[in-house]
Order: C-alpha cells, then sequence, then structure tokens
C-alpha cells in the first residue's frame, strides 16, 4: 500500500502547503481535489498544467488521482457528461495521474455505463481511468460493480472504495471487497462517529471497521493507494489533517501486504 493525502483536507490552502504536508508526514502520493478554490481544475491552461506536475514530482510525490465531480450517472442528456469526464481525463494524463474520481448521482447503472464507454477509447488512449467511488445513490460495492460490470471497460474503469460509505449503508467489508473484486483500484480511508453521525474524527477513536477491512485488504494482496480523505472542507472545525495523517500512515503500515 501507498499512502496519499487528499486536498480535501486542506481547505484554501494551495498547492504548496499540499505538497509540504505530504511530504512532511511521509506521504508518496497527493490526491487533488478538482475545485476553482484548490488551483487545480479542467481550466487550467498547458503551462499551468506544467506547473502542477513539475512541482509535485520535484517534491518526489506522485498524483495518486484526481479527485472530480462528474456525476456519471445523473439523469438528463449524455453530452455534457462525457465532455466533462473527457476534460478531467485529458487533465489527468496532463499532470501524470493515474485515474479521475468520479460520483454516480443517479440509480440507473445503463446511464452511467453508457457514459464510461462514451469515453473508454479517450481513456485508452490517454492511458488513465475513471474511477466510481461507492457515493451517494451507489454507495455500496455491490451496487457500483454492477454499474462497472455493465461499462465492460475493465482496463479504463474502476472502482474507489471509500470505507465510510458501503459501511454505513449496511454493506460489510467482506461484502464490499468480494463485490468489487477485480474492479478495486483505490482505497480511501478515514473514520467518523457513526453511522449516523459521519463527522470526521482521529483513526480508530469513531466506529468505522478500520480493522476488518485493513484485515480483509490485506489478506486479498491490496497494494495499490490508499488515501486519507479527511474532509475538513465539510467540516471545518476539525483537526487540521498534519493531526490526523500518522494514523493513517499507521494504518497503512499495520495492513500492508
Amino acid at each position: 500500500m501507498r499512502l496519499a493525502v487528499s486536498t480535501l483536507g486542506m481547505p484554501g490552502e494551495g498547492l504548496d502547503r499540499a505538497i509540504e504536508v505530504a511530504t512532511v508526514n511521509g506521504c508518496q502520493g497527493l490526491e487533488l481535489r478538482l475545485h476553482p478554490d484548490t488551483g487545480v481544475h479542467s481550466g487550467l491552461t498547458g503551462e499551468e498544467r506544467r506547473s502542477v506536475r513539475d512541482r509535485v514530482e520535484r517534491a518526489g510525490l506522485e498524483i495518486s488521482a484526481l479527485a472530480g465531480y462528474v456525476r456519471v450517472c445523473e439523469p438528463g442528456p449524455d453530452e455534457p457528461v462525457v465532455q466533462a469526464l473527457l476534460a478531467d481525463l485529458t487533465l489527468a494524463a496532463d499532470l501524470g495521474a493515474p485515474g479521475v474520481r468520479v460520483f454516480p448521482r443517479g440509480e440507473d447503472p445503463a446511464v452511467g455505463a453508457r457514459r464510461l464507454k462514451a469515453v473508454s477509447g479517450t481513456a485508452r488512449e490517454l492511458g488513465v481511468r475513471a474511477l466510481v467511488e461507492t457515493h451517494d445513490l451507489m454507495a455500496t460495492g455491490a451496487a457500483v460493480a454492477r454499474l462497472l460490470d455493465e461499462a465492460a471497460s475493465p482496463d479504463t474503469t474502476g472502482a474507489i472504495w471509500d470505507l465510510l460509505h458501503p459501511w454505513r449503508n449496511g454493506e460489510a467489508p467482506a461484502d464490499t471487497l468480494a463485490a468489487l473484486g477485480s474492479h478495486l483500484a483505490y482505497v480511501q480511508v478515514k473514520d467518523a462517529v457513526s453511522a449516523e453521525n459521519t463527522t470526521p474524527v482521529p483513526m480508530w477513536t469513531g466506529s468505522v471497521p478500520l480493522d476488518e477491512a485493513g484485515d480483509l485488504l490485506h489478506g486479498a494482496g491490496y497494494d495499490g493507494w490508499v488515501s486519507l480523505e479527511w474532509e475538513r472542507t465539510w467540516y471545518p472545525q476539525v483537526a487540521p489533517v498534519e493531526e490526523i495523517l500518522p494514523g493513517a500512515s499507521a494504518w497503512v503500515r499495520r495492513f500492508a501486504p
């Protein structure tokens, strides 16, 4: 396993500060949230893209993923969704990121599969993937697996297992991992007060079954990225991310294959 940290945990602090936090705390990667507030988004010029990539690489880091906000299953016309996803995938290739996180935001796997297929040729040429997070209306591994099975593009798609959401929707970690199977490409780790109260808390002080999930990933030989998604952007009252990273680092060391 390789540890990354999401810039979601550093609202308003900018790329240079994110690089500093990651390197000081022993991370190998940065998960970059795509938003105008972060300075990283699909509207960057070619020169700006080169600057982002160079600054991250000079620090000895990799971009583990781009955290995009395309709603791949959202009801409505396909074209705006496809174009937004293509823009994010192109940005990922320009920055050297292996993939882009997308949200479901819909319940019909046929809708998302159609859109994922529409970008698969370009994604293949760029060498990047669209990564569907276990989130919102497809919060379980079973739901995301149905979408990705229908998309039938394993070389250009994958799943992000956010350890919080399947569990809080009643899916046991063993069932999540079994459902995702070969689709699993990325893990987001976090702890929270409870299934009903998702306020972030330091690792092993909340209710998310971190050890159970870790044991399962270890047993499966998972050796990909694990990103600490500390949601300080949405919960500004919580501690700075650098206070939480040691716990995430300990989790990775404990369960790395």
